[in-house]
């Protein structure tokens, strides 16, 4: 056959020149391909999404506090605790909603875990809440390996209006499918309704005529998602004894020395803060380590 058969119309091959660049193209939009988790040395991931498609992304440096580092929250670090040590046995163990005062723990004590039981093949697999929406994709990612995951999202509460939270209900104890047995969820928040309620919602009276017929349900609503958590644990504000013994913990952990005047400094950066907390804590021990450590250079 004469070579000529073959050859392509200029029309032809600028057609597929631009059809190349145009593949091209579109494959500086699409996100890299999923990476294959080793979890012998992975032990945490982040779910990350890009133009609808998520994948497992390995967190190569992790930010767990040491568990004897936690301090004054002794209940909540033991009921956690308890909770844990029977899901990575294979016992019935309950999904955790910690809420209560900002900086107080909530999120450190579950980022704790993880040095604590990794030896004991837990997991832990960060989720944005808006990216909850993507929970049976996840769990079907994890399912059926001999790990323990827990799904971990920080800051968690919705707004009016927002119906992000119907996925996460439906997985807590609403959905058929159900979460595989090796996955738990564990959240905080400063709400522990996790939804804003209104005055306006536990008032009988003074209904006008665009408003909702049934109040009280919409508020059972709100209450209903909180509720499927089976295990919440409250966080209340430090007291001042307990904020400086929280100081003088993170203070030995940074390889520091409490001292008086450590004492009379966490309390002046403790009202230049506007409170006391863990977090405040923790912040105050880092400065007060750094300076004494670039004194004694």
């Amino acid at each position: 056959m004469d070579d000529d058969a073959y050859s392509l119309s200029p029309e032809l091959a600028l057609l597929i020149a631009r059809g190349n660049d145009l593949l091209a193209r579109l494959d500086a939009w699409l996100p890299p391909p999923p990476p294959v988790i080793d979890w012998r040395t992975t032990l945490a991931c982040r779910w990350r999404v890009h133009n609808g498609r998520g994948w497992l992304a390995p967190i190569r440096t992790l930010n767990c506090p040491a568990w004897a580092a936690l301090t004054c929250i002794d209940e909540q670090k033991a009921a956690l605790e308890r909770n844990t040590r029977q899901f990575l046995q294979g016992l019935p163990a309950n999904n955790a909603l910690l809420a209560g005062s900002r900086g107080c723990g909530k999120s450190s004590l579950v980022k704790a875990l993880l040095p604590r039981f990794a030896k004991q093949k837990l997991r832990l697999i960060e989720v944005d809440r808006d990216d909850l929406t993507h929970l049976p994709e996840i769990t079907d990612r994890l399912a059926g390996q001999p790990w323990r995951f827990l799904l971990f999202t920080d800051d968690l509460s919705f707004e009016p209006g927002e119906a992000a939270y119907k996925p996460l209900k439906a997985a807590l104890d609403g959905s058929i499918a159900g979460l595989p047995e090796n996955v738990l969820l564990a959240a905080t928040s400063n709400r522990r309704h996790l939804m804003p309620e209104f005055m306006r919602e536990n008032t009988a009276a003074g209904h006008d005529e665009n408003g909702e017929v049934r109040p009280a349900e919409s508020t059972e609503e709100k209450i209903s998602l909180s509720d499927r958590f089976g295990l919440t644990l409250t966080f209340w504000p430090f007291s001042q004894d307990d904020y400086l013994a929280i100081c003088a913990g993170w203070v030995a952990a940074l390889g520091g020395v409490a001292t008086d005047a450590m004492r009379q400094e966490a309390l002046q950066w403790a009202i230049q803060r506007g409170g006391r907390s863990g977090r405040v804590a923790q912040q105050f021990a880092r400065d007060w380590v750094g300076r004494q450590g670039m004194r004694r250079r």
